[in-house]
């Protein structure tokens, strides 16, 4: 069955690229509604739907937009929440054009929706299944789905700063593993790049409270790392909650090498423009408790890997 939250929850932070305030309200939803964002700081309380259609190709984040230019930006963290909890419906209200980073990674969300509760709706949730490869390439970074019985993420990154490095890492995204072995990770950048980015107007937002900073072989966050491989777990991250601008759960296995948001949403537009590599399932129990968010609860984010 289709779910919505049973109550609202609200996030208030700064936009990790505008550096400015925002509160994000996110309420119960009917069935079908789907992720829909509402602008509620403009005139006309203008609607943005979480599609993979109405993705802004950007190499730092995910940006959504509507026939009036209309944005909102970073929401693939909230994305990611929303998948990993098993949230099919809610509408989410924000005053600014960009979703508040909070800790750089997703747990804050998570124990938001956790807190707020699910509650089942009585329509059946659909899955897209995926029946046949379908790979994007660009240089030495590409991205492919395969079909597989549950949604499985597997991504490879390497970076010259030996803080990262080289880092692969697979997972059964089902039964709660995203609330356990990802929610927590967090963004991260070079020093290096952190100068051209505000230069051009862009982390404003940003700061080591917010994001993992490395320089060469040192983590200038305080604290260090949660997790020895936490740059690809973050990615991991990001890649769950773009594949769900799909508009229901995947069941299939993601690849990404050195694959980033803009990556992702072209695979989408390649998986959808190909009408015999993927097809609508009703979700039965027994396919249910392969997806994401099933099963979810307090226990899960207080284990966290």
């Amino acid at each position: 069955m289709q779910t919505t939250l049973k109550k609202t929850t609200t996030f208030v932070g700064v936009g990790l690229h505008s550096g400015a305030p925002v509160r994000m309200v996110l309420r119960p939803a009917a069935a079908g509604t789907g992720i829909v964002f509402r602008r509620v700081d403009l005139t006309g309380l203008p609607v943005l739907k979480a599609s993979w259609d109405q993705v802004i190709v950007s190499p730092l984040n995910t940006r959504l937009t509507n026939d009036d230019g209309v944005t909102v930006s970073t929401i693939e963290h909230i994305m990611a929440a929303l998948a990993g909890c098993g949230v099919h419906n809610v509408s989410i209200d924000i005053d600014g054009p960009e979703v508040p980073i909070l800790d750089g990674s997703a747990a804050v969300f998570v124990r938001g929706l956790i807190k707020a509760g699910l509650t089942r709706l009585s329509a059946p949730l659909r899955a897209i299944e995926i029946v046949k490869e379908i790979a994007v390439v660009d240089g030495a970074s590409f991205a492919r789905l395969s079909p597989a019985t549950s949604l499985q993420i597997d991504f490879e990154i390497d970076f010259a700063d030996a803080a990262i490095g080289h880092q692969h890492k697979t997972l059964n995204m089902a039964n709660g593993s995203f609330v356990r072995e990802l929610c927590d990770s967090r963004t991260f950048c070079r020093a290096a790049d952190v100068a051209a980015m505000h230069a051009n107007g862009l982390a404003l937002g940003g700061s080591i409270d917010n994001a993992v900073v490395v320089d060469g072989d040192k983590v200038l966050t305080p604290g260090g790392l949660r997790h020895a491989d936490e740059a690809v777990r973050h990615k991991m991250l990001d890649a769950l909650g773009d594949l769900y601008t799909a508009g229901a759960p995947i069941l299939g296995r993601y690849t990404g090498v050195r694959a980033g948001h803009a990556m992702t949403n072209k695979l989408l537009r390649a998986l959808f423009a190909d009408p015999t590599a993927w097809r609508w399932v009703t979700c039965d129990a027994k396919i249910a408790a392969r997806l994401p968010g099933v099963g979810v609860s307090p226990a899960d984010l207080d284990a966290v890997a």
